[in-house]
């Protein structure tokens, strides 16, 4: 089987929506998203100290196998965060994507077909997840754009979504992302 490699972006432009490569300076903006009350409790559990998370980022910054994305709305306002990572063969893992309270509820739609569209972009052609069961409203909007629960542990439900469920998404969301993505590899 071929392996494809996950690679990080400095940015990715969608049509309302822009994903730029996390940096050592986003740490509170993270921290304050993986330590919202609501928001923690399908996560796992972070430290609240900012200098952690700055080492955290130091170390992605020199890691390899994962992308992470601040994504930051037309305005260059920060509306979230998401995370590429644990490619298997052809199929990336993603996960961390939080978007602050008051976004659009385009703003996940659009998010999606990005992660998605860049995924096939590198050569991938499926995508694995979990979900925590208590996340609702996520294993659910995960389930609406095509991705099959193939198990679960105690805590999660664990999805696969392939090409054609990718590509069928794309073309059904496409009002969300009509001209595709630019990636700035």
């Amino acid at each position: 089987m071929i392996s494809v490699e996950l690679i990080k972006c400095s940015r990715i432009t969608g049509h309302r929506l822009i994903f730029r490569n996390a940096e050592v300076s986003d740490a509170q903006f993270i921290l304050s998203l993986r330590v919202d009350e609501k928001k923690s409790r399908f996560l796992s559990k972070t430290d609240p100290d900012v200098v952690k998370q700055e080492g955290w980022l130091l170390g992605y910054k020199s890691s390899k196998g994962q992308a992470y994305f601040v994504i930051e709305n037309s305005a260059g306002e920060k509306v979230g965060t998401v995370r590429m990572y644990d490619a298997q063969g052809q199929s990336f893992c993603w996960g961390s994507w939080l978007i602050v309270e008051g976004a659009p509820s385009s703003t996940a739609i659009e998010s999606a077909l990005i992660v998605y569209q860049y995924g096939l972009l590198l050569g991938f052609r499926a995508a694995h997840f979990d979900v925590r069961k208590g996340n609702k409203s996520v294993w659910q909007f995960h389930e609406k754009f095509g991705a099959t629960r193939i198990g679960e542990t105690e805590e999660d439900f664990l999805y696969s979504i392939g090409e054609a469920e990718i590509r069928e998404s794309l073309h059904r969301y496409r009002k969300f992302l009509p001209s595709g993505i630019r990636a700035g590899l």
